[in-house]
């Protein structure tokens, strides 16, 4: 027991030493109020995944009431720009990137339509901006469908359907991709800057040489090890809640639907195994321009795998099973979005914590052996 309660007391002892540390480092510490702050403030207003202020011209051949009406139909806030152009501005209008979407309306449109004959429109789409691509042509297509049965009842309305389609959005009734964006940037930072802050730590300490100093101290590495994951564990814990508190919720207006101590105690699981990652890169490399080219690509293939940009069920299977058995990433993104989107309680998302625990012990067991090797020998 008296041993224990040493260990426990060196490692406290350590702890104030790394936040000091931290404390002393104002560019760190100005890196992890900008990422936790106005970059996720930015990336949620002005990275939108809807479909907005689009651009479309209409080579109108038909000259019709239906195409004139057609024209109409294209206006704010979807689109900003709508316009007849002639056939032969096409390429000119979309090579410059004036235009997105061109539609021809052929001649004789509408007389086809009401004799019943097949006829079609052709959508020329400008793909370099593919989620506006692919948004847009889909809501060009239901505004096309919506004026053609209009014209076939001939009138303003839509043809009585036999059913009454109630569509209901929940956890994101407006679909505003901003509150999907500001929580997974939460995320995002989490991962990235655990590993660099903790990596950083133990890089400094070599090329300062003051690591020597703990060597000869009555300090072993293990206790050395916890004090440098959980110092900056707990700075990257305040900062996250910090940032979902007054930026997320308070300043975007995203409500938070679950439980916060539970995310507290999902999110310093997932801090810490990441900050045993960190220490492992921090292993390997010799220098901190080392780290940071070791660092990078792991973040970059962690988040673009993760779930967080795009579905999990989207990737082949075998990559699935690869990044939820190393990774554990994917585990705390799906921790997180049944946390704070969908309200859920600790007896559904426990599984998910029960992995990530596991792959911590897996990556701490794997980063102490390094530690003791590269440090201490």
């Amino acid at each position: 027991m008296a041993g224990l309660v040493i260990h426990l007391q060196n490692i406290l002892r350590l702890v104030v030493k790394e936040l000091r540390s931290i404390r002393a480092d104002p560019v760190m510490l100005l890196l992890v109020v900008y990422a936790f702050s106005f970059a996720v403030y930015t990336v949620a207003t002005g990275v939108k995944l809807e479909a907005r202020d689009l651009t479309i011209g209409i080579v109108d051949e038909d000259r019709s009431e239906f195409s004139r009406t057609l024209l109409g139909a294209f206006g704010p806030p979807l689109f900003k720009i709508s316009k007849r152009i002639a056939p032969g501005e096409i390429d000119s209008e979309m090579d410059s990137g004036r235009l997105v979407f061109v539609l021809e309306v052929p001649p004789n449109f509408q007389a086809d339509l009401q004799a019943g004959r097949q006829t079609s429109l052709q959508l020329n789409i400008d793909a370099t901006a593919m989620t506006q691509a692919g948004n847009g042509a889909v809501y060009i297509q239901q505004i096309v469908a919506q004026e053609i049965a209009n014209l076939q009842a001939g009138r303003e309305t839509t043809t009585a359907l036999p059913i009454n389609l109630v569509v209901r959005a929940r956890f994101n009734p407006n679909l505003d991709s901003g509150w999907f964006s500001s929580v997974m940037q939460v995320l995002n930072n989490v991962t990235l800057l655990t590993i660099i802050l903790t990596g950083a730590a133990l890089i400094r300490e070599r090329e300062q040489g003051t690591v020597e100093h703990l060597l000869v101290m009555p300090v072993t590495p293990v206790e050395i090890m916890l004090a440098k994951m959980l110092a900056n564990t707990l700075v990257i814990l305040v900062a996250a809640v910090a940032s979902l508190v007054l930026v997320v919720e308070g300043a975007l207006g995203v409500p938070i639907a679950g439980s916060l101590p539970l995310f507290v105690l999902g999110t310093a699981i997932y801090a810490f195994t990441v900050a045993a990652l960190g220490i492992l890169l921090g292993t390997l490399a010799t220098t901190m321009g080392q780290f940071g080219l070791l660092a990078i690509p792991v973040f970059v293939v962690t988040q673009l795998l993760s779930g967080a940009t795009t579905p999990m069920e989207s990737m082949p299977v075998w990559l699935q099973w690869t990044m939820r058995t190393l990774s554990p990433t994917p585990h705390f993104v799906a921790f997180s979005q049944g946390v704070l989107y969908r309200g859920a309680g600790l007896d559904v998302v426990w599984p998910e914590i029960a992995k990530i625990a596991a792959i911590c012990a897996a990556y701490f067991a794997f980063a102490l052996a390094r530690f003791r090797k590269v440090i201490f020998t």
